[in-house]
């Protein structure tokens, strides 16, 4: 089958690429020159384990290639994915602007039936205004369907190729029929595809995206009682997830979510409810402790230090907004950067793949940092180690390494990934996240 796939950011690509392994004809489209000419080149532009292996299989077999023109990208596909961006704007709301830009430029170019395929995250309720709007750029049958992306970043090609679900929001046979056999050879383990209305494919993708925010933002309130009270949040989290009815799944105490999907969404749910008149306190108060969760961590960093920071030198280990990407939008470890430049402090940080993105992320503050070549380099001299995000290599340090290149003997984990009690006996005070704090003998 041929396939269009508009849009090449982390969506897209990975749409891309797994569908042309599938043996599909695919084009990758981006009005992005710069971006075409690189994926021509064969350079992939974003991280994601096994991305570029599946692009590079995809050229070798002749599957995909990567155009500008919408005229050449479209022509005699019978479907075209919409996997552009939606940012959030100040008031919450999408911007739908590309979504609208490349559904009308891809049903004006069509040359025969086509059906148009929102996979893009959007409002509910704006299949229906697309379908309303490309409907009167042609005369050749167009219909618009949902497929909303579940991907994980760092995961999101072994997502696609073995989904929880699909969701296909349609309204002809045909449509569901064209899907459902797009989607078949990956859902042979028994993967349901979720057939709907457009509206509610539309609305799931929100209420997954939220659900799994809301459960982040409740364990880390539960790990902030936890600490007031001498608890540890581990033992908690295993008493609350080995109950079938709620399972063990995001209830991992941290410095809360980032990246792109549950932050927009999240606003995106509460700038619907606000369209609509609507109070939504539970769905509000998810990005509020999610706030929160950032300035809590800091205070004790701040308070370990007697409330100041002047001139004190931290390490921060990880900068992208979880393991496996490169990805730093949102990232809990920039608003950390942030904080502790803020405070008058002296920050060396590392990250195995997010150093570029973070230094542009940062714009002016970038040259404040000290950007360390690894782990123990970050380390150096060093009076506190903050650990932000859980890359594997930052899981078992050696510890007489880090004594003999840190000043400092204190040791944050955010991510309660650390083996506090041997760290403690290579005289480290280690502080975790709703844990009781894990000391030297006799500390």
């Amino acid at each position: 089958m041929k396939l269009c796939v508009a849009g090449t950011g982390y969506v897209g690509l990975v749409t891309a690429a797994c569908f042309a392994d599938a043996g599909h004809e695919v084009v990758g489209l981006d009005t992005d020159e710069e971006k075409i000419a690189a994926l021509r080149a064969g350079k992939t532009p974003i991280y994601e384990p096994e991305l570029e292996d599946f692009l590079r299989r995809g050229r070798q077999s002749e599957c995909i290639r990567f155009e500008t023109d919408y005229d050449v990208g479209v022509r005699d596909a019978e479907a075209v994915f919409i996997c552009v961006g939606t940012p959030t704007g100040p008031d919450g709301i999408p911007d739908l602007s590309a979504v609208f830009q490349s559904a009308r430029s891809a049903a004006a170019a069509a040359n025969g039936p086509v059906l148009i395929v929102l996979k893009s995250t959007v409002p509910v309720g704006t299949n229906d205004i697309v379908q309303r709007e490309v409907s009167s750029l042609t005369d050749q049958p167009v219909e618009v369907a949902s497929n909303p992306e579940f991907l994980k970043e760092g995961a999101a090609v072994e997502d696609f190729l073995r989904p929880d679900r699909v969701v296909i929001g349609v309204r002809s046979r045909r449509a569901a029929e064209l899907l459902t056999q797009l989607y078949g050879p990956f859902v042979r383990t028994g993967a349901p595809i979720v057939e709907t209305d457009p509206s509610s494919a539309e609305m799931g993708k929100y209420a997954a995206n939220g659900m799994l925010a809301c459960r982040i933002s409740f364990i880390n309130e539960i790990a902030r009682l936890c600490d007031r009270f001498g608890a540890d949040v581990d033992s908690v989290r295993r008493i609350v997830g080995s109950d079938r009815r709620i399972g063990s799944s995001f209830l991992f105490a941290g410095p809360g979510y980032g990246g792109s999907c549950f932050p927009k969404d999240v606003r995106g749910m509460t700038a619907m409810g606000a369209a609509s008149d609507m109070d939504l306190p539970l769905i509000e108060a998810i990005e509020e402790t999610n706030r929160q969760q950032r300035s809590y961590l800091f205070g004790a960093i701040r308070e370990q230090f007697g409330g100041d920071l002047t001139g004190r030198r931290i390490a921060v280990w990880g900068l992208a907004f979880k393991p496996r990407t490169d990805d730093v939008r949102e990232s809990p470890a920039l608003d950390l950067v942030r904080f502790l430049l803020d405070a008058g402090a002296e920050v060396s940080a590392f990250d195995p793949t997010a150093m570029a993105n973070a230094k542009a992320a940062l714009g002016g503050l970038a040259g404040r940092v000290r950007w360390a070549h690894g782990r123990y380099d970050a380390a150096e001299d060093a009076e506190a180690l903050v650990l932000v995000t859980e890359w594997t290599e930052f899981r078992r340090p050696e510890t007489a390494r880090l004594a003999k290149v840190m000043r400092g003997r204190i040791v944050f984990d955010w991510r309660n990934i650390l083996d506090g009690e041997m760290l403690a006996r290579g005289g480290f005070t280690v502080r975790g996240i709703g844990r009781p704090a894990k000391r030297p003998a006799g500390g």
